[in-house]
């Protein structure tokens, strides 16, 4: 469910913020370096390839080890947000490189799902499109658990998937914070959690034979601040908020794609067929 979104606007660090999004050094006989999401100076996460025919990808790597939170917002996060707040906005959004992002306050379900087990998009939805990997034999693999929350038809070529991803595993929470939240959970689904997300829009350059060839539109969010309230929604089976911060320049897709993303979301819940 779609709570509230906003205009496009300007956020971010113009230089030094916590996280930001750019290319890896290339490799020799590459067109490109890797396509990467840093925290500070460290690789944390390998995405999707610049080509856009390659498949959708989030690979965890070594410098995705901590996560973030803000002191003085704690209380009122845990409260939870009744709408965007621009105090919250630009607190989180200084962590992130100055450009264009949509907010949007969301309503997510989210399901904890480990890779190649049930439920699982790399081994599953992913493979009938693009097959196994070539080389390894193997689906693509996140190398971290994650949560799925929604999926809807963007059309009878494309179909979108949102994912939350943690920076940090959930094996490395905090037992007894996860089981505070799990129980105000039961009583209010307002705990907000804060991410920066990004829309990659990927499909293969030809179809397989035997495979469902369409536009996967992978909405995906990761997390800045409530890596508990995220482990504790998916235990309960409780909903809580997020606020998204949307990055236009990061995201694979044009710049359309990417607003078309709120109304999207505010769409009902839809399977591939």
């Amino acid at each position: 469910m779609l709570i509230e979104d906003g205009p496009q606007r300007w956020l971010g660090a113009e230089q030094d913020s916590w996280l930001r999004f750019g290319e890896g050094p290339k490799q020799a006989g590459a067109w490109a370096g890797r396509r990467l999401l840093w925290m500070r100076d460290k690789p944390a996460f390998e995405l999707s390839f610049w080509c856009g025919t390659c498949s959708f990808i989030f690979r965890r790597l070594d410098g995705a080890n901590e996560g973030s939170s803000v002191d003085d917002l704690s209380e009122r996060m845990t409260q939870g947000l009744a709408g965007l707040d621009t105090d919250v906005i630009d607190t989180f959004g200084d962590m992130l490189p100055a450009g264009d992002y949509l907010p949007m306050l969301i309503e997510v379900a989210p399901r904890l799902v480990k890779p190649v087990e049930e439920g699982d998009y790399f081994s599953h939805e992913q493979v009938v499109t693009w097959g196994v990997d070539g080389f390894w034999g193997l689906p693509e693999y996140p190398r971290t658990p994650y949560y799925r929350t929604f999926e809807t038809a963007v059309g009878p070529d494309a179909h979108l998937y949102e994912f939350v991803v943690p920076m940090v595993p959930p094996t490395w929470n905090d037992r007894s914070r996860v089981e505070a939240f799990a129980a105000l959970l039961r009583t209010s689904a307002t705990p907000t959690a804060v991410a920066v997300s990004i829309l990659d829009v990927c499909q293969p350059a030809n179809a397989r034979p035997d495979g469902d060839y369409y536009a996967h539109w992978a909405l995906t969010h990761f997390l800045l601040d409530g890596h508990h309230k995220m482990e504790a929604a998916a235990r309960v089976g409780m909903p809580l908020r997020l606020l998204s911060l949307l990055s236009v320049e990061a995201s694979l897709a044009p710049p359309e794609s990417v607003l078309r993303v709120p109304d999207l979301r505010n769409s009902a819940r839809t399977s591939r067929p």
